[in-house]
């Protein structure tokens, strides 16, 4: 099956109250683990891609790895970029083979950031591609963007719905009280805003930061009506423990695939168990 745009699986996803998870990829280990998981769930999914991810990787190995993957599972997946900084970097992922792509303008003013999204969903739209905006700052440290937790703010609804109207995007991440990478304090998460989006917009909400959030709190935002989450984090984490317990065993051990292998193993277990609370298995 090719790469498919998230529009395959979002509507669905908001109709029926599930949530589809973004998994970021990293390297070859992390795009193995979260298809292999995907499949023995029959769940559909997003490869995430920062640009960080991208300079590591290379565009074509990136595209190809994503591609393969797709066409061994049969899954509906979408290869996205994850907060692409301008209209030139989308661009450059679409004609790479991206189906999807999210333009992260919220550090500009509300609106430049409605007029850049703008010009990324009328390109993207015209190849098929879905668009993913964003509103509010989401504070922590995920890739090469790190934002203070005193400098994040909350999305006013107000402004989404607006936001929305205007640009069309085909989801919409809001800013409602999470945060990239591992939570230092308690996770609070704003579902009166979640709510007061959702209800006045076609589209599902985005939940970015997924990783150390309880899982009541999951659930009762994907019934608030979040249609994406976002994981990172807990496959690094998950990933460097493994490599970490192999080689703190054995010094001797050289072959990556000794060490590579468990942390795959591992990462696979962390999606299977994050598709199940997304409510994603068997959706495919």
């Amino acid at each position: 099956m090719p790469l498919v745009s998230m529009n395959e699986f979002l509507p669905k996803a908001k109709a029926n109250k599930f949530a589809v998870g973004q998994f970021n990829m990293n390297n070859l280990e992390f795009a193995q683990a979260i298809t292999e998981a995907a499949i023995e769930e029959k769940s559909p999914f997003i490869f995430g891609v920062s640009e960080g991810a991208l300079k590591y990787m290379g565009i074509e190995y990136t595209v190809a790895i994503a591609k393969a993957a797709a066409e061994k599972s049969g899954l509906p997946i979408a290869l996205h970029l994850d907060h692409g900084s301008t209209f030139d970097v989308a661009m450059k992922c679409i004609r790479a083979g991206f189906s999807s792509v999210m333009f992260d303008g919220s550090h500009h003013s509300f609106e430049d950031n409605i007029r850049l999204t703008k010009e990324v969903v009328k390109a993207a739209r015209a190849m098929g591609v879905s668009v993913e905006g964003e509103l509010g700052t989401i504070g922590g440290v995920e890739d090469d963007l790190s934002v203070d937790e005193a400098d994040a703010s909350l999305a006013k609804p107000e402004e989404a719905i607006r936001f929305y109207e205007e640009t069309g995007v085909d989801c919409l991440a809001i800013a409602v009280g999470t945060a990239h990478g591992m939570y230092k304090g308690e996770v609070k998460i704003h579902y009166d805003i979640i709510k007061a989006v959702v209800s006045q917009i076609p589209v599902p909400v985005v939940l970015h930061g997924g990783s150390g959030v309880p899982d009541e709190m999951i659930r009762e935002a994907i019934q608030a009506g979040v249609g994406k989450i976002n994981v990172n984090t807990e496959n690094q984490v998950a990933c460097t423990a493994a490599i970490r317990e192999v080689l703190n065993k054995d010094a001797n051990v050289i072959d990556p695939r000794k060490y590579l292998t468990p942390a795959r193993n591992a990462m696979k277990a962390v999606v299977q168990e994050k598709i199940r609370l997304f409510g994603s298995s068997n959706q495919a």
